[in-house]
């Protein structure tokens, strides 16, 4: 349900995505890919992005690189969501959340849910914000990338939608620092 303001303007952001693998490489990550397309078919810009294995500090090191980068201002992880042993994602970065956004776990496996039942349990898929930029952890596949991406992660990332989204509050998420990071005119 998607409502756009066409008066208001589109603000671009940067985007950084992060394929957590052990079993990848950039060139056969087909999850990846269908986010920089997405991003890229939005307007918006692809300001990073890498592969790394499934490692709590490897991952969390990567993440925190780019929340200090002031040219980043959304990350959107792939991968390592589940349950085995080596789905981490979770672990490493929400110790990094200053909050947790738990509505876009629920919302995502509400669409999930409509796509694949209850399967969808089986998906740590999880959102906040550190350092005043959005994070989100996706599952591992090209599908839950583009039900996260077509179902929440468009709309919330565009200035134009209504009632709100998340780029208007961008300036505000770290104003307890005095600071904004991104103007929106």
């Amino acid at each position: 349900m998607s409502n756009i303001d066409e008066s208001k303007p589109f603000v671009a952001v940067g985007i950084a995505v992060l394929t957590v693998s052990d079993t990848r490489s950039l060139d056969e990550d087909r999850s990846g890919e269908t986010l920089v397309r997405r991003i890229e078919e939005a307007g918006h810009r692809l300001a990073a992005r890498d592969i790394v294995t499934d490692d709590v500090e490897a991952i969390r090191a990567l993440v925190r690189g780019w929340i200090d980068n002031r040219d980043i201002d959304v990350i959107i992880t792939t991968g390592g969501t589940g349950f085995t042993g080596r789905d981490v994602t979770p672990e490493a970065l929400e110790p990094l959340f200053e909050k947790r956004m738990d509505g876009f776990s629920e919302v995502f496996h509400r669409i999930s849910y409509d796509k694949i039942g209850t399967s969808t349990i089986q998906s740590r898929a999880t959102g906040g914000v550190a350092g005043a930029t959005f994070i989100f952890c996706l599952p591992g596949s090209p599908g839950a990338c583009k039900d996260a991406w077509d179902g929440i992660l468009k709309a919330q990332l565009d200035y134009r939608h209504r009632p709100c989204n998340f780029i208007e509050i961008m300036p505000r998420l770290d104003e307890h620092l005095k600071r904004g990071k991104l103007q929106t005119g």
